[in-house]
Order: C-alpha cells, then sequence, then structure tokens
C-alpha cells in the first residue's frame, strides 16, 4: 500500500510540475504578446495623429536601442548599415578607399590613413575632413548615410571634396579592396624575441599570427612577446585557436554557461600546438577584453605563459548575432565564460543595476574567490586577468578618462603635424616636456574635452535670468580649466605615451608607431629582460 501510494505521489508531483511549467510559460508568453501589442498600437497611435510628421524607422530605432541601453552595453540592435559594418570588422574586408573616420556635422574627418590604400596614394592625410562625395554636400548628415559614401565596388571611382586647414581641395579617389589585418606588425626585438602585436580577433586572427610565428621562428626566434595590449577581442573560436597554438590537444580553453542549454559548451584545443615550449609574455592592460582575456586568462592557468601589464578590462561575456527581419541583426550577450581554472572574469555586474543612479556594482565589491593554475599558483575571479608581473601606472583621474575618449589628443596631433613639418626618426623621436606643456595649453582652445563640472557650470551660467555675473563666470570658468589641467597633470605618464603614438602615426603611420615601440617602449623592454632571465621568467610561472 504504501508502495503504492508512493508512485501516486510521485506521479501527482510531476503532473503539478509539468502544469506550473505549462502555466508559467504560457504566462511569460502572454506578457511578452502583450507588451508587443501595446507598442503596435501605441505606434499606430502616433503616427496617425501626432502634429507632426514621424520618422517610422529612426522613430523605432531610437526606441530599440533605448530599451537595450537597459541590459549590457554589448547587447546591441544593428540597422542594415550597421550590420554591413559589423560583418566588415568580423571578416576583415571591404571595398573603400583605405582609412578610418570620425564622423562629424561637416562630413566625413579622416582620423587614420592606411598605408599603400586608395586614400594614401591620392594623397589623402589625417585630419581632412570630406565635405562633398560625387557632388553630394555632406554636411549635417546621419551617421548612416555618412558610411555609405566611401563604400562600393572595387576600381570604381569617387570624386571628393576635401577641407585641409581651411582650404577645400579636389581629389578623385579609386575603390580597392581593403584588407585590415589584425596583426599589423611583427619583427624580431633582437637575435633571439620575436614580438607580435595582435589587435583584433577578427576571422583572419588566428592564421595572420601562425603566419607571423613561422616567419619569425626562420628569423631565429627563441623568446616571444606577444602583445594584446587595447585589443577589445572579438571571435571566440579565434581566441581558442591562438590559445591551441602554445598549449596541447585537448585541454580545456573556456567554458561557457547560458540559460539555453546548446549554447552552454566547454571549447577544448583540437590541433596539434605550434610551441609547448617557447618562452612567452603576453602584455595586456586595461583595454585588453573578451577573448584578449580568454587567451591571456587560458596561458595563464595553464602556465604557459607570463602575463605582463596592468589588469585587464574584465569582460566575460559572450555574445552572438541573431537574424532578424529586414536585414537588421541583434547582437546579445548569451552567456558568461569561465577560464581552465573555473573562474569568471567579468567585473561588472549589469544584472543588479542601481535603478536610481544607473550605477552598476562590481562582482568584486562582494568579495574575489580565488582559485588555482596547473601549476598551484593562486589567480583571481571578479574583474580581468590580474597579470603574474603587474607594472604600475599612474591611476587615471576621472579628467583623463574624459581626455582620453575625447578628440582633443587627436587633435592636438594634427595641429602639431602642420606646425611641424619635420620631425626625429622613427627611434628617436621623443615627445618632450616643452611639447606637454604646448598641449596642455592647446586645450584652452580645445572644444571637445569638457569636465562634467565644466558642462553643468556652463548650463547653469546660460539659465541664469541675470547674466550681470559675466567678470565672475570667466573666473570660475578659469578656475575650473586649472583644475582639469591639474587632474590630468597627474597622469602625465599615460598621456605622453598617448601623444607620442598619435603623433607618431601622423608621420610615420602606425607601422611608425610599431617600430619605435620596439626600441622605447618601457613594457617592452621589462618582457625583454625577463625573458633573458630564464631563472626569474620560470620561477614567476611555479610561483616559488
Amino acid at each position: 500500500m504504501k508502495k503504492f501510494n508512493t508512485k501516486k505521489g510521485i506521479l501527482a508531483g510531476l503532473v503539478a510540475g509539468a502544469i506550473f511549467l505549462s502555466f508559467s510559460f504560457q504566462s511569460k508568453f502572454f506578457e511578452v504578446a502583450k507588451q508587443i501589442e501595446i507598442y503596435n498600437t501605441l505606434f499606430k497611435e502616433l503616427n496617425m495623429y501626432y502634429v507632426d510628421e514621424i520618422n517610422p524607422a529612426e522613430f523605432t530605432n531610437k526606441a530599440i536601442k533605448n530599451t537595450l541601453k537597459e541590459l549590457d552595453p554589448y547587447t546591441n540592435f544593428y540597422n542594415e548599415q550597421d550590420v554591413e559594418d559589423a560583418k566588415i570588422r568580423r571578416e576583415g574586408e571591404y571595398a573603400g578607399i583605405g582609412i578610418g573616420v570620425y564622423y562629424t556635422k561637416n562630413g566625413i574627418q579622416i582620423n587614420e590613413v592606411y598605408k599603400g590604400y586608395a586614400a594614401d596614394k591620392a594623397g589623402l592625410k589625417a585630419g581632412d575632413v570630406i565635405v562633398s562625395a560625387d557632388g553630394q554636400a555632406l554636411k549635417n548628415m546621419e551617421r548612416e548615410q555618412l558610411s555609405m559614401f566611401l563604400k562600393g565596388t572595387p576600381d570604381t571611382k569617387i570624386a571628393i571634396e576635401i577641407e585641409r586647414q581651411g582650404k577645400i581641395i579636389k581629389k578623385e579617389v579609386i575603390r580597392e579592396q581593403v584588407e585590415i589585418n589584425p596583426v599589423p606588425f611583427y619583427e624580431m626585438i633582437d637575435p633571439e624575441t620575436g614580438y607580435i602585436s595582435l589587435t583584433q580577433f577578427n576571422e583572419k586572427a588566428s592564421s595572420e599570427v601562425k603566419k607571423a610565428y613561422r616567419e619569425l621562428k626562420k628569423k631565429g626566434m627563441t623568446k616571444l612577446v606577444f602583445d594584446l595590449r587595447s585589443n577589445p577581442g572579438g571571435s571566440l573560436q579565434e581566441a581558442i585557436n591562438i590559445s591551441n597554438f602554445f598549449i596541447p590537444k585537448g585541454k580545456v580553453i573556456v567554458t561557457t554557461k547560458a540559460k539555453i542549454k546548446k549554447w552552454s559548451n566547454t571549447y577544448k584545443t583540437t590541433n596539434d600546438p605550434l610551441d609547448l615550449e617557447i618562452p612567452v609574455v603576453v602584455l595586456v592592460n586595461g583595454r585588453s577584453a573578451s577573448a584578449s582575456e580568454i587567451v591571456s586568462g587560458s596561458l595563464q592557468d595553464y602556465d604557459r605563459a607570463v602575463i605582463m601589464g596592468q589588469r585587464s578590462f574584465g569582460k566575460g561575456l559572450v555574445q552572438r548575432y541573431r537574424t532578424l527581419t529586414y536585414g537588421t541583426q541583434l547582437k546579445l550577450t548569451i552567456s558568461k565564460y569561465y577560464t581552465p581554472s573555473g573562474r569568471c572574469i567579468q567585473e561588472l555586474d549589469y544584472t543588479n543595476r542601481d535603478d536610481k543612479t544607473g550605477k552598476v556594482p562590481k562582482f568584486s565589491d562582494k568579495g574575489i574567490n580565488v582559485f588555482k593554475t596547473e601549476n598551484g599558483r593562486e589567480v583571481f575571479d571578479g574583474g580581468g586577468v590580474l597579470p603574474d608581473v603587474v607594472l604600475e601606472t599612474s591611476n587615471k583621474t576621472e579628467a583623463t578618462e574624459v581626455l582620453v575618449d575625447s578628440k582633443a589628443i587627436f587633435n592636438f596631433a594634427i595641429d602639431y603635424f602642420y606646425k611641424n613639418p619635420k620631425i626625429a626618426t622613427v627611434e628617436n623621436y621623443q615627445f618632450s616636456n616643452t611639447d606637454f606643456k604646448n598641449f596642455t595649453n592647446y586645450l584652452v582652445l580645445d572644444t571637445t574635452f569638457v569636465t562634467k563640472q565644466e558642462r553643468l557650470f556652463e548650463t547653469a551660467f546660460l539659465s541664469a535670468e541675470n547674466n550681470g555675473i559675466s567678470k565672475e563666470y570667466q573666473k570660475i570658468k578659469e578656475k575650473l580649466f586649472e583644475d582639469k589641467i591639474a587632474q590630468i597633470s597627474k597622469n602625465e605618464d599615460i598621456l605622453r605615451v598617448l601623444l607620442e603614438e598619435e603623433i607618431l602615426e601622423k608621420y610615420y603611420y602606425k607601422e611608425g608607431v610599431y617600430q619605435h615601440h620596439l626600441k622605447n617602449d618601457a613594457t617592452i623592454k621589462e618582457a625583454v629582460k625577463l625573458l633573458k632571465n630564464q631563472d626569474k621568467y620560470k620561477q614567476v610561472l611555479s610561483g616559488k
């Protein structure tokens, strides 16, 4: 009798559970359908009766993007043009004229000219503003419109007008296939030590790293500096492939955990490695993210390389593209990833964002967990990959963060370029104390570097009814400027490097920046020093 009752109880429990799950699913589905219907009816009413005309595409685009802002910054909606741009970033090829750009109200401003491509051959320079294309003025156009003008079929001509230092110049440029090489530079630092820079994880990343590695081996490389600084990431599979170059076949590189079971996976190395013995130092900094952290984290967990630099960004989230209607796409966060030791390096907890302030807490606020590498060294979760050898820099002030995100450094470099027709050679150029002073003086004129305090004060002044306080306003404005200069001067070590790089690029292209680094970069020097001291190198990896 007891057995019968037990079975009945289990059966009843299963039925009740199934009913609950069915009800829960139906309830959630109904709520989704309800909210979609509310939006549809609202949009119809607005479109029909609102006093002015509504642009349906723009209205919906803004509505979707504002909705997604409540999630994490990696979950994004892409319209048709955005989809094309994302495809270029992933595949690393497009037909254009070979430039990096800013989209401005005046037109398309060139921020970088790629060496040897159409724009370079036509004599275009960083700082030039393309103000018309094939007779079409570009002023006050939306970003989506501007991005369409320069791309097109290879071998087609485009007539452009550029504004350079107040003058209008006409040019004719022929579009061509442009390849974005994720390994823009590799070279021997000395007879034994090779250097490879990887700037993004597009679909060519692992093949280009392998190519660079093999060519450096032919030149006698027995030690490697692998530079992932400021690499924002990209393809998960490419990160696994590159880790596999230095880690044996069959080893776990990363584990993903998702809400959908099929997206929860364990990824292992599947190929024979390139080299299991060569000493490697991997360079990272606060802008090394995502796939960069998968590579550095796995090499650290297997004690296969010494990680050097500053703590990485802390992006432990995986995204996937989902196709939507009418050529649009959704890139959404589908899972968290974990390094071989089991740690998640995600720093910011977007799920628990403060509803009132919008502030996003850090996982480390609740405490960090300790994990062990293969050799038993302690590593930690909750905020990026902490290097084995930390190279200290000054802590960025809030004003410096604003400055770096503005165009002020770029604008100064353009001004510097036209005031100084020639500079020292790539290896010998140094951004001097006088240059830094000139930079801070230049910021008086620059309108892009505005701190929060300056913006709030100007808004308050403009909204004041009594404008008889102009003298006081000017004094306070000058004081706010002095304060922000004092704040950024605390980070002169960081800013001098950024300014030096920006200026060198204007004279010697990106290639010149890397050539300068080989002889002058303090972090590369430390990496070479460690690789030459193999006892110290092995000691770091053993944890003793």
